[in-house]
């Protein structure tokens, strides 16, 4: 089976940057979407980023355009989300997921998901 798993998190102080992976294991699939979400406490899963299999097209939400970039690497085993300028909103469990589409900001088009690394920005 298809297993992501996530790393990277830490605490950090605003401003600094921070860099998260995650790994993808298992069958591959070709033009499969890699996303990055975050849920922080007491909000809904939200759409961080996306990229699509062959790594050049990318989307963000607005309030990180910018600052963060996601990326693949080239034989597809890891995925990326460089995070610069980093604010204390930015606060959140990440979770890394896989889908197949075009929904890339509907958490329910990705059906295999990490289990989420911890990003805290303190002021």
């Amino acid at each position: 089976q298809v297993q992501l798993v996530e790393s990277g998190g830490r605490v950090v102080q605003a401003g600094d940057s921070l860099r998260l992976s995650c790994v993808y294991s298992g069958p591959r699939f070709s033009d499969y979407s890699m996303g990055w979400f975050r849920q922080a406490p007491g909000k809904e899963r939200e759409f961080v980023a996306v990229v699509n299999w062959s790594g050049r097209l990318t989307d963000y939400r607005d309030s990180v355009k910018g600052r963060f970039t996601i990326s693949i690497d080239n034989d597809k085993t890891t995925v990326y989300l460089q995070m610069t300028s980093l604010k204390p909103e930015d606060t959140a469990v990440y979770y890394c997921a896989a889908g197949f589409g075009n929904r890339w900001y509907d958490p329910s088009m990705y059906r295999v998901w990490g289990q989420g690394t911890q990003v805290t920005v303190s002021s």
